[in-house]
């Protein structure tokens, strides 16, 4: 990792817009929980889908493709990536410290309010809180790293991964059986599961190949953008 890549890295995601549409999200996460937790009749398996749906479901993905693109993207788009890349620093040292800024930033934003909402309305001694937000960190982690990867790898990674967030895993991967067991949502799901109280959430994906799938995606997703951003030079100085 490179300090200084990470430093600036962070003012720039963190210094803008971005922080604020970050936070209100979280924000109005944490509200809708508390408000449905004082003037709802929510059961606990109710309040783990609600959970389910909006974090796992459309925050996490949501989230992860702000902070995953956001690290690189706007370097490539108006051309100051350049002058970093001329640095004699290793692409993959760039992308791991970018992915760093990006995986805190989600953890914070994303997995830490998954974490409070889940505590919100179910308390915390089932184990349920914990467990979810367990899985939106691993599930934080692996967004980050892809959608790093799709920004260096097409300028379009926005529209891309809004078409993959809101399609793939808020609908194939959470009803379509054979789909499931390549959807970050239910890798995260069965990481949930499997520390939550027994019953409380269901996965359909099992823990060992949640935990391969997860480690596998997020090594690979990293090693291929260092790779991708070593031919983004080439193409550059020829």
């Amino acid at each position: 990792m490179n300090n200084t890549i990470i430093r600036l890295t962070a003012r720039a995601m963190l210094g803008g817009r971005r922080l604020y549409l970050l936070l209100g999200l979280a924000l109005l996460f944490l509200a809708l929980a508390t408000l449905l937790r004082l003037f709802a009749e929510f059961g606990t398996s109710d309040a783990t889908e609600f959970i389910q749906a909006v974090s796992l479901g459309a925050l996490l993905p949501l989230f992860g493709l702000i902070v995953g693109t956001g690290a690189i993207a706007p370097e490539i788009d108006d051309g100051s990536v350049v002058y970093l890349l001329a640095k004699p620093v290793s692409r993959h040292t760039i992308v791991r410290s970018k992915l760093v800024v990006a995986v805190i930033t989600t953890v914070t934003f994303a997995a830490v309010p998954t974490f409070l909402a889940s505590v919100i309305m179910v308390g915390g001694s089932s184990g349920i809180a914990l467990g979810f937000g367990a899985g939106a960190l691993v599930a934080g982690a692996v967004y980050s790293a892809v959608f790093l990867l799709l920004a260096i790898a097409t300028r379009q990674a926005v529209i891309f991964g809004l078409v993959y967030a809101l399609l793939w895993e808020s609908v194939v991967g959470g009803f379509v059986p054979g789909a499931q067991v390549l959807s970050v949502q239910q890798w995260a799901l069965s990481v949930t599961e499997s520390i939550a109280s027994p019953g409380a959430v269901s996965a359909n994906v099992s823990l060992g190949a949640a935990l391969v799938l997860i480690v596998a995606v997020f090594a690979a997703a990293t090693w291929y953008a260092g790779e991708r951003l070593r031919v983004l030079t080439l193409a550059g100085e020829e």
